[in-house]
């Protein structure tokens, strides 16, 4: 399965020793390339190497990092999307190159991290912190109001349909739901959770439906602040994590207007922010 590997383990238990092949989260780099500039005078940038989950899903992933950077804003800025190779001294579908048209302007003063970021980093690959939060937008005061009820049905939907976790336990997973209409937007798994929660955007940017200002994004992970900041830049109201929040997290939430819900369980919920749109 694309997705997952499987390596051959020894499996100690308490009276014996046995071979047993082992199912495990795929793991390989990615690098995002950007194409941009005047047709006179095009250039290539590297914008990042993250290490990710090969699951198909690697457009979505680079146009969701690249939109909450504050990179692109719209899908009418991509003249293409591809995936390449260095003089074939890489893999394969690792390096994807996202070409702008030429009359984006492209501005990297506020999108500056460091050139390798783990699967899981989060804000210590940023220049500032004060330039992810200029470029937030907060979150208005709406009606959108949804039931206790259903945030607590949201945990086994969301492990329902983690299905690279069921066969690895080795995944993070993003998902929107609207309770519009009570279907999945949409769903993805990455051994990272922001690269989970970028696919997700990205998916989202593709389909040309964002803001989100109608659905909720379940994480299987601790809320971070990179977490608040990404859905805030995709205009997400609520945002429910299984696990903890950090004190950052919660008050950047504050500030953006995030309704932030930690440590979900199908039998409760803690809320940190903006408790109105809870009913």
């Amino acid at each position: 399965m694309y997705g997952i590997k499987s390596f051959e383990i020894k499996k100690f238990g308490a009276k014996n020793v046995e071979k047993t092949p082992d199912l495990v989260a795929w793991e390989e780099p990615l690098e995002i390339r950007l194409g941009f500039g005047n047709e006179q005078n095009r250039q290539q940038k590297s914008i990042s190497v993250t290490m990710r989950t090969p699951t198909g899903h690697d457009f979505e992933l680079a146009l969701g990092f690249l939109f909450t950077e504050g990179i692109i804003s719209q899908i009418e800025d991509i003249l293409s999307i591809h995936y390449c190779t260095d003089a074939g001294r890489q893999a394969e579908q690792n390096i994807v190159r996202i070409e702008l048209k030429p009359s984006i302007e492209v501005d990297f003063r506020n999108s500056e991290r460091y050139f390798y970021a783990t699967s899981s980093c989060g804000v210590c690959g940023k220049a500032t912190i004060e330039a992810i939060e200029q470029k937030c937008p907060i979150i208005p005061k709406s009606d959108f109001k949804v039931s206790v009820e259903f945030i607590q049905s949201l945990l086994k939907i969301l492990t329902k349909h983690q299905v690279f976790f069921q066969y690895t336990g080795g995944l993070h997973a993003a998902m929107i739901h609207s309770p519009i209409d009570n279907e999945i937007g949409v769903l993805r798994e990455d051994i990272g959770r922001h690269n989970a929660l970028d696919k997700v955007i990205g998916a989202a940017f593709q389909a040309n439906i964002l803001p989100l200002k109608h659905n909720i994004l379940v994480m299987s992970s601790r809320a971070s602040f990179e977490i608040i900041q990404k859905a805030a830049m995709a205009g997400i109201p609520i945002i429910a994590c299984v696990g903890a929040p950090s004190s950052l997290a919660i008050e950047t939430a504050q500030s953006l207007g995030v309704t932030l819900i930690g440590f979900l369980r199908e039998n409760g919920f803690n809320v940190y922010s903006h408790e109105s749109r809870i009913e």
